[in-house]
């Protein structure tokens, strides 16, 4: 018996597969390996069309979420420079709120800095005073990440396919101007139910959080695109992120943007 042929992947069959993945939610393993053509380029187009599904059902597109900002990150998976991915309505949860673990397959927390921007943001050339200039308010956030990709193994291609292992986000209730802040200098700690397990400064984001707002406006003008009014930017973990037990609680201390606190759900909601 012959063995089975691989599919015949393109751009338009890995969005519709991994966006059934996410629905679904499962994992399954990376793309990559069964289509060694899914580069960024290609893993970009993808996201790009997995996005046009999301807003024809009735998403509203609401920021950008940057990945791979640390710089010990982008040595660990052998990058050198950051990714971005999109932020809908759908992913936004209120603070309060419990992990919806039936919708996510294998969830990961990471507190990150947030920018909302108060005016429209296009590259190219634009310098981290300048995105820094275009912010109304930064807040504190956490991000819930959550692989398509069985045990979080693929590569920078898959990754980006994926909307940069995108789920959901909370964030803070501390609004602060960005003048007010060294936003290199502030810092966060992470707990998980009460223990401290990791630390970091905004430094730890492409240098500083700024610098990521930046590149994020730089290289979506690659592809024709500018940050919005009003428009949350994710600008990346601070800390490694870690993985949301059932009942857990993942807080996120800030220097000056408060706390957040997230409840890790129950079992039985997955």
């Amino acid at each position: 018996m012959s063995e089975p042929s691989a599919p015949n992947w393109t751009v338009d069959s890995v969005a519709t597969e991994l966006l059934a993945a996410a629905d679904a939610p499962r994992a399954r393993s990376a793309i990559s390996a069964e289509w060694p053509g899914l580069d960024v380029t290609t893993g970009y187009a993808a996201q790009d069309a997995a996005l046009a599904r999301r807003l024809a059902r009735g998403e509203r597109l609401t920021g950008v979420k940057l990945g791979v900002t640390s710089r010990a990150k982008q040595r660990q998976v052998g990058v050198d420079r950051p990714s971005t991915a999109w932020l809908t309505d759908a992913m936004a949860l209120p603070a309060g709120a419990s992990v919806p673990r039936s919708r996510l397959v294998q969830p990961r927390a990471e507190p990150e800095i947030a920018f909302v921007l108060g005016e429209r943001l296009a590259g190219p050339g634009v310098t981290a005073a300048r995105a820094l200039g275009a912010v109304a308010h930064v807040v504190g956030a956490i991000e819930i990440i959550d692989s398509r990709f069985s045990g979080y193994r693929f590569s920078v291609a898959d990754a980006v396919a994926d909307n940069n292992s995108s789920g959901f986000f909370v964030t803070g209730p501390v609004v602060r101007r960005p003048e007010d802040l060294d936003l290199a200098l502030e810092a966060c700690l992470l707990e998980v139910d009460g223990e401290v397990v990791d630390s970091a400064t905004g430094a730890a984001v492409h240098g500083h959080p700024a610098e990521a707002l930046a590149f994020a406006a730089n290289t979506l003008a690659e592809r024709g695109r500018t940050l919005e009014p009003g428009w949350v930017v994710l600008t990346g973990g601070m800390t490694d992120a870690v993985p949301i037990r059932p009942g857990a609680r993942i807080a996120a201390h800030f220097t000056h943007l408060g706390s957040i606190t997230l409840d890790g759900g129950d079992r039985a909601d997955h």
